[in-house]
């Protein structure tokens, strides 16, 4: 439950692969899943939010992402997560994170601060009253910022099946590398009907956050917005499944199959 938490609230944010230059978000974007268990029990929701804001005087996107359980499974594993990522709106490099969750009573409450200049990142474990420094990749991004970074700085239309498409992230105080593989087209029924989506194979390439075993699949809309609109995770028993059941605040016209 924890984890396919964590995967929309990195996944989602991927909802924008566009020519490069043309920007595929805008402030006030906001979408809502809704996750479940093999397909019909009800697990949690998640949320996604793009605001203005400012970090030491520079102007930025405020990127908030929620997730928690619902329904019987809270009442066995109660989970409340916050993400926020706070990026440069020209160059769409984080200056700041934040990770604030509850996991069935595993807590954590960290900040990390990113000097993109030096490659560093400064951070405060809060819980623990700890502050370190780590070496960073040049460009580092985070979770989040991750994807928000890819959806300007990648044509959808140049995609070859099977082609990979890599990143540098960092998370939990260590550099990681974060692959997507395209594995086509594919029309998906959704909540608002009929879609043509692009569909990826997410994983990162090493680290003991994600494995590559993990059986993930993710359909975004083939139109100008790229919304994420399916995130599945295939298990030794069942699957977690996140689908988009709500948004507002879109960029570009959402594309459906007309019946």
């Amino acid at each position: 439950m924890k984890k396919i938490i964590l995967i929309i609230l990195i996944l989602a944010s991927i909802n924008t692969m566009t020519a490069q230059g043309e920007s595929a978000f805008q402030v006030g974007e906001w979408f809502r899943f809704k996750m479940s268990y093999s397909g019909f029990w009800k697990a949690g929701n998640a949320t996604l939010t793009v605001k203005d804001d400012e970090v030491d005087g520079k102007a930025v996107y405020h990127v908030v992402g929620k997730g928690w359980t619902t329904g019987a499974i809270k009442w066995f594993f109660k989970v409340e997560d916050r993400y926020e990522s706070y990026f440069d709106k020209t160059r769409l490099l984080p200056y700041k994170f934040v990770r604030n969750i509850d996991e069935g009573g595993h807590t954590k409450d960290i900040e990390i601060k990113f000097d993109q200049d030096n490659n560093k990142a400064y951070i405060h474990n809060k819980k623990h009253k700890k502050k370190t420094v780590v070496d960073t990749k040049p460009n580092i991004q985070d979770m989040v910022s991750t994807f928000y970074y890819l959806r300007n700085n990648i044509n959808a239309s140049t995609l070859k099946l099977g082609d990979e498409i890599q990143s540098d992230m960092f998370f939990d105080g260590e550099n990681y590398g974060f692959k997507l593989k395209y594995l086509g087209q594919e029309i998906i029924d959704t909540e608002f009907g009929d879609v043509n989506t692009l569909k990826f194979r997410p994983y990162v390439m090493a680290g003991r956050v994600f494995k590559e075993e993990e059986s993930l699949t993710l359909w975004v809309s083939n139109d100008k917005n790229k919304i994420p609109l399916r995130i599945k995770a295939d298990l030794a028993i069942g699957s977690l499944r996140a689908d988009l059941d709500a948004f507002k605040g879109l960029k570009h016209q959402f594309k459906i199959i007309p019946n």
